[in-house]
């Protein structure tokens, strides 16, 4: 493994002008670092992240923090962490993923303690999530993908809901349908207080109500079962529903599995939409559903972005909103007249 001193002896320079030209810790003339660069490429040498962080008290690593989800860490979710990945590596950071145990503030703790990492990119935000106030009696940098109940200075991107309840409703009432249900998170998830499903239950309700359309919620399927089951819930309760958008992919597999099972067809008894899923998971359905895509990768990348902006001077606070993109598929029709129940 190629050291320090061979890229300087290949590049004809001093050693300390090397570490100085790779690490920034004084200015050396373009020509040289240019030299130096590229002898280092030549011998295959990357620089000690760990060493480097002990002379200069920063490590360019920071970490993205999430709560395994129960299904798993899906597609969508990984677009999270891609993007801000990539944004990171752009600006000279490596980021590591890591998953939070049982107590998220003790993990916390742990991994602030280490000194390995200069901030931490949180994710899966609560509204009343205990992380940012540990974050800031620390004394360590972070960012937020998503927001608390009263985020204040923090600097944050998250989906804008509002936006994205007003685009799903108006599509839904643009093709003549007068009645629109909506199946949350999981009760568990829902009961957390976790951001999404608490904004996004309250921002189809009165995106509805804006619209004149009438809206049925207050179900909160985690499971291709519970789908199931919300679904028979719904059109026994409310048999003139004919739009329904769903939260959760499992639950939209049982809703799905219910409305077969009927003899309905989608979308001619029944317009589906999905809610924050990706056009690729859309796609994977049978048939292509309707969906509000969230912008994963763009949140991942600002969030890294105001995290490093933040390691680097005293910027302003940053808090962004970005609607979710509505991708129509096969799952989207005018309401049939006279379906029968």
């Amino acid at each position: 493994m190629s050291k320090l001193r061979d890229v300087a002896e290949r590049a004809q320079v001093a050693v300390s002008t090397v570490s100085a030209a790779l690490n920034g810790t004084r200015p050396v003339a373009a020509a040289t670092k240019r030299r130096i660069e590229q002898a280092a490429a030549e011998l295959g040498y990357r620089p000690n992240l760990l060493a480097r962080g002990l002379q200069s008290k920063r490590t360019r690593i920071l970490a993205l923090l999430f709560p395994a989800p129960r299904s798993g860490f899906g597609l969508t979710e990984m677009q999270f962490a891609t993007g801000a990945a990539e944004a990171a590596s752009e600006l000279g950071y490596h980021l590591l993923l890591s998953p939070e145990n049982a107590d998220p503030i003790e993990e916390l703790r742990h991994l602030t303690g280490l000194g390995l990492v200069d901030g931490v990119l949180l994710m899966e935000v609560g509204l009343d999530d205990e992380r940012p106030e540990f974050l800031s009696a620390a004394g360590v940098a972070f960012s937020m993908i998503g927001r608390t109940r009263e985020p204040g200075s923090i600097d944050y991107a998250d989906i804008d809901f509002a936006a994205t309840a007003r685009d799903a409703v108006a599509h839904v009432a643009g093709l003549g349908h007068r009645k629109l249900a909506f199946f949350n998170l999981s009760t568990d998830t829902y009961a957390a207080q976790y951001g999404p499903a608490i904004r996004a239950e309250i921002e189809f309700a009165g995106a509805a109500r804006a619209a004149g359309i009438d809206y049925v919620d207050d179900f909160r399927p985690g499971s291709a079962e519970e789908g199931r089951q919300a679904f028979e819930e719904l059109v026994a309760a409310h048999p003139d529903v004919t739009a329904l958008a769903v939260m959760d992919d499992h639950a939209a597999v049982g809703v799905i599995a219910a409305v077969a099972a009927r003899g309905w067809r989608i979308p001619e008894d029944l317009t589906l939409l999905l809610v924050l899923s990706s056009a690729r998971v859309a796609e994977m359905f049978h048939p292509r559903l309707t969906t509000l895509e969230p912008p994963s990768a763009e949140l991942g990348r600002l969030g890294a972005r105001m995290l490093i902006d933040r390691l680097r001077g005293d910027a302003p606070p940053q808090q962004r909103l970005v609607p979710c993109r509505l991708v129509i598929g096969d799952s989207s029709a005018p309401p049939r007249e006279g379906r029968t129940v």
